[in-house]
């Protein structure tokens, strides 16, 4: 009897509490801008809530891909929860960027902790290398039409359409791999709570 869903917090985003069990890594599908506090939302491939970056996030981003927000749709990212992140004084836990996919090189800026002090924070690049078989299903729904009922991973989902010659080289154009990632977090010590 699986229970995860029953500690979901009860949210119109992706909270760090989604993220306690283990980092995600996704992909931008579309972005959008509001006035508020929280004013940029990147909504994501898959089964997640909008996730709503923290303004020292916000700034990783814009300084890793630039202020063109749309030119940030297709691309990935691991997020993870730290649980350190302070607001008012209080450890509260925030949603962390550790990786980002096109990025020629591991970044480090110095990012404002409070008024008075800066920290260094680095993210790393993201090696784009496999699909997940549920990314891939939804983007080639078709594709994986093609396959029997029995379970197969991309890699030999491809290998056997490439074979029947049922994987166009249109479709072929349009894979792109799942990101793989180093493990470790970037470590921002959990000061950036703003």
């Amino acid at each position: 009897m699986d229970l995860s869903d029953t500690i979901k917090p009860k949210s119109d985003q992706l909270n760090a509490d989604d993220l306690i069990a283990k980092p995600i890594t996704v992909t931008i599908a579309r972005v959008t801008r509001a006035d508020g506090d929280q004013p940029v939302a990147l909504f994501l491939q898959g089964d997640y809530m909008p996730y709503k970056p923290c303004k020292s996030m916000r700034r990783v981003l814009v300084a890793a891909w630039g202020n063109d927000g749309k030119a940030w749709e297709g691309r990935s990212m691991t997020l993870y929860c730290d649980p350190e992140v302070m607001f008012g004084g209080v450890k509260v836990g925030g949603i962390r960027i550790s990786h980002l996919s096109n990025i020629e090189r591991d970044l480090s800026l110095m990012l404002t902790t409070t008024r008075s002090k800066r920290k260094q924070y680095t993210v790393r690049k993201l090696d784009v290398k496999h699909w997940s078989d549920a990314d891939f299903a939804a983007k080639f729904p078709d594709v994986i039409a093609a396959i029997d009922t029995k379970k197969i991973t991309v890699d030999a989902a491809i290998k056997r359409l490439e074979k029947t010659a049922k994987l166009t080289a249109e479709q072929k154009s349009k894979i792109k791999p799942t990101p793989k990632q180093d493990e470790t977090p970037a470590d921002d010590g959990g000061i950036f709570g703003d």
